[in-house]
């Protein structure tokens, strides 16, 4: 099934601007896209759904995660169920493997760093092997992104 960018942009434009965007989100109020996008879509949803309930552990009085959790509940059957699994894990390693409606098929490694300075805050940093065709599809991203950031600006600068 092809993925489309509007599709995986929905999420993103649709939603009020008070409202954060995020993975949560888009997986469980946009499960038709986030099923093409995600290759492992049900680990993806198991993930996120234990990633959300160790942070309501941390900070039970987290009005923004406690909106977030109602917002999903509400809205959502696969998270309820997710979320009644009272399954609680971080995941600092591993591989996301997605369907990008650009470049395609992109198997990425990542790591998750703890940021010291600032507790429960992480970098998720996503690389793939020189030479392999998650690598090569990176490249072509790169160079297609560069290529829309001129075409704005060459935009911008017509229309100003």
């Amino acid at each position: 099934m092809a993925v489309k960018l509007a599709d995986v942009q929905a999420d993103l434009t649709r939603r009020p601007a008070n409202t954060a965007r995020n993975t949560a989100r888009f997986l469980y109020l946009n499960p038709d896209a986030a099923r093409d996008f995600f290759v492992d879509y049900d680990r993806i949803t198991r993930d996120t759904a234990a990633k959300l309930r160790m942070e309501a552990g941390r900070d039970p009085h987290d009005e923004k995660l406690i909106a977030l959790v109602g917002e999903l509940s509400t809205c959502s059957e696969l998270f309820r169920q997710r979320w009644a699994s009272q399954d609680v894990r971080l995941r600092r390693s591993g591989r996301k493997r997605l369907r990008h409606p650009i470049v395609g098929r992109l198997d990425l490694d990542v790591e998750s760093l703890e940021m010291p300075a600032e507790p429960g805050l992480h970098l998720n940093v996503y690389t793939a092997p020189a030479g392999t065709p998650t690598a090569d599809n990176l490249a072509l991203l790169a160079s297609w992104a560069a290529t829309q950031q001129t075409v704005a600006t060459e935009l911008d600068a017509h229309n100003g």
